[in-house]
Formats: structure tokens, C-alpha cells, sequence
């Protein structure tokens, strides 16, 4: 990796300079403030951080504090696109201007990587998201999102909505590759398709998908309340996949329908499904995310129990 411009010189090191341990009573914090801010067991996420830093293998940067670090950002690289992981910085440290410090240190990595040319980050633990200086600024788009969350104990009050023309049974790995078709198709011209480019194309869904199943950054994959409604021909018309964020905590990590059948109810039959599995399996409450533009989706979920926790934003950077 080149070396640092001089503005990011000491204290700001490399992830690969720094040990595990040297991290830990960040991750400790942020570990905390995930709990207490989003109901979310960061634990997982952060035992990953903790064995690729020991590993030397976490391209980012850590900004000092003496012999530990005050804040970190981490980013992968891959077909032409950068995406930010995480950026958190302790409490006692955090400014705009330190998150900034760690920002633009990442971007400077990420565009001098070979055939770059977009990073996508979803950072929730960012201060002041939506109204803040953002460094590259030239590049950059901003979608505000909500973190939406709704209590599970009345979930069974919910009206079902049978769909006459399709039957609703577990999804299951198998229907991997239907699953990023479906994506692919549903998400053409949509927002989110401009927020996460993966949702473009079916190799693109499939690489989401495996990240959702298989790595916990939206959680443990709960196969039970992850559903998939299937017509009479044996065709895939829409999914809701599930996670379990804490031990009693669910998590919606993807909701797609096929363009034919959106406002039919099919979207909200399989939310609703996936929440009363998650209910009955002890959860007490049950989040998801979702673009602020996307008025429908945003009515629907209220419409269902859900209001909003959190605002954040999903950010792109693209170069001309």
C-alpha cells in the first residue's frame, strides 16, 4: 500500500501496524453502544475484526490514542468497487472532524487501489449522518434510511393476506439462484439499486446473498423465519429473509417481491409470517432498514407495528 499523504501522518496507522489488543477497548465500547443504542449483539462482528487484525489481513486505519486506538475504519476491495465495513470512534474522542480524519484516510487507500471507481458505505454508528461535512464531497451522493423496529408481542393480531396465487414455505439454500434472479429483476430502476450496485445483477444478488447467509453482518442467518412464496408453476415470486441479531432480537435482512406482484399483500404476508416465526421462537422485537424515499415500503412497515429507531445514510462515492 502507498504511503499515507502527510495530513494523515501520525496519529492515524495502518490496521496491519496494530495488534488485536491494542483495539480492544474500542471494541469493547462499540460492542456496548450497539447494545444500547440498536439492540444488536456486535459480538460476532467484532470477534471478525479482532482475528483479522491479529491476522494482519484488515485493510484500514486506526487513529491513536497513545497505545491504543480511539477510533478504526476498515474497507474491502473488489470488482472495481470499495466498500467501507465499519467506522466508530469512543465516545471521549469522537468529532466530526477525528471521524473525518479516519474517512478520508480510507478513501485515499480505496481510490489508489487498481480499477476503483465506487465505494459504498452503510455506517451507523456515524455522528450526525445526514447533516455533516463529507470529505471527496465532489463524488458523493447521500440516501437517508431509517432503522425501523416493531415489538412482537401482537404480532399474532396481525391480519393475514392470503395470496391466491402463490404458497409461502421455508426458504432454503437451494433457491440461492432463483433468489438472486428475482433480486436482480425486482430491483431494477429502484433506489436501492443505486445504493448497493450489487442488486444489478443476478452475480451481483448472489455475492449479497452468500454475505447475508454466511457472514453476521446483518446477524446469524435464521433459516426458520426465512420464507419464499412459490406459484403454481414452481416459480420464485418473492422472499424474506431473517436474521437473529441478539438471542432475542429478529432482524428482516432482505424483503423482495417480482414486480407482477407488488400491491397484492404477498410482501406483507411474508413479513408478517417471518415475524410471528420470530415471535414464537422467543424474539421480542423485530428491526429492519429501509430508503427514506421509498414511501411505499416506509407505509407498509408502519402500517404493520414498525416505527423508526434510527436515522442514517447509505453514502456513494463515484468517480466521474
Amino acid at each position: 500500500m502507498a504511503a499515507l499523504p502527510d495530513r494523515y501522518a501520525d496519529p492515524v496507522v495502518e490496521l496491519r501496524r496494530i495488534s488485536a489488543e491494542q483495539l480492544e477497548p474500542l471494541l469493547e465500547e462499540e460492542t456496548g453502544e450497539w447494545r444500547s443504542e440498536l439492540d444488536w449483539d456486535f459480538r460476532l462482528s467484532g470477534d471478525l475484526v479482532r482475528r483479522f487484525v491479529h491476522m494482519q489481513a484488515l485493510s484500514g486505519f486506526a487513529l491513536m490514542h497513545g497505545a491504543y486506538a480511539a477510533g478504526y475504519c476498515y474497507y474491502v476491495c473488489e470488482e472495481g468497487k470499495g466498500l467501507i465495513g465499519d467506522l466508530y470512534v469512543r465516545r471521549a474522542f469522537r468529532t466530526l472532524e477525528n471521524e473525518n480524519i479516519l474517512l478520508g484516510a480510507v478513501l485515499d487507500a480505496v481510490w489508489r487501489s487498481a480499477g476503483v471507481r465506487r465505494v459504498e458505505a452503510q455506517l451507523m454508528m456515524l455522528s450526525s449522518p445526514l447533516e455533516r461535512s463529507i470529505p471527496r464531497h465532489n463524488w458523493f451522493h447521500s440516501y437517508p434510511r431509517y432503522f425501523l423496529e416493531a415489538p412482537l408481542e401482537r404480532v399474532t393480531t396481525l391480519p393475514t393476506k392470503p395470496h391466491a396465487g402463490s404458497s409461502i414455505v421455508p426458504w432454503t439454500v437451494n433457491r440461492h439462484d432463483q433468489t438472486a434472479r428475482l433480486i436482480a429483476q425486482a430491483y431494477q430502476g429502484h433506489v436501492d439499486s443505486q445504493i448497493n450496485d450489487q442488486y444489478r445483477s443476478p452475480g451481483g444478488a448472489r455475492r449479497f446473498l452468500t454475505n447475508i447467509v454466511q457472514y453476521p453482518g446483518c446477524g446469524a442467518f435464521f433459516p426458520l423465519a426465512s420464507l419464499a412464496a412459490i406459484d403454481a408453476e414452481g416459480r420464485l415470486r418473492g422472499v424474506s429473509l431473517a436474521s437473529l441479531v441478539a438471542a432475542d432480537i429478529g432482524h428482516i435482512t432482505q424483503v423482495c417481491v417480482a414486480a407482477s406482484e407488488r400491491g397484492t399483500g404477498l410482501g406483507y404476508e411474508l413479513v408478517r409470517q417471518s415475524m410471528v416465526t420470530l415471535a414464537a421462537h422467543g424474539c421480542r422485537s423485530v428491526s429492519l432498514t429501509v430508503t427514506a424515499s421509498n414511501e411505499t415500503a416506509v407505509g407498509l412497515y408502519q402500517r404493520m407495528g414498525f416505527t423508526n429507531r434510527r436515522n442514517f445514510a447509505a453514502y456513494v462515492w463515484e468517480s466521474p
